[in-house]
């Protein structure tokens, strides 16, 4: 089984790509909401943020191309969500499932 120390490590390089994936969504959210909805920077940020949060968005979307924007920056967010979870916890379910095997290859040499 992997050492202690080589786990935290990957759950660390785990963190790191979610953090990745979480910056480039809300850049994404954040510009279609300010450039397609004329929402200030501020405001484009917030609608992005409790989307990407799973929450809705705060303020009302007023154009056709703006309403389609958030149609599918939602369903990318939903996408997103899942992608991140099974980043964190592929790390944890490998530890899982390798100390799982040695325990059952235990019992098989008794």
């Amino acid at each position: 089984m992997l050492p202690r120390r080589q786990f935290f490590n990957r759950m660390a390089r785990s963190a790191g790509i979610v953090a990745g994936i979480v910056a480039f969504s809300l850049f994404l959210g954040s510009a279609g909401y300010h450039y397609l909805d004329d929402l200030p920077w501020i405001d484009a940020l917030l609608n992005a943020s409790m989307i990407l949060a799973g929450m809705g968005p705060v303020d009302p979307v007023k154009s056709t191309a703006a309403k389609l924007f958030a149609t599918f920056y939602a369903l990318h967010s939903g996408i997103a969500f899942l992608t991140m979870i099974a980043i964190l916890m592929a790390p944890l379910l490998h530890r899982f499932l390798h100390k799982f095997h040695l325990e059952m290859s235990e019992e098989k040499e008794k």
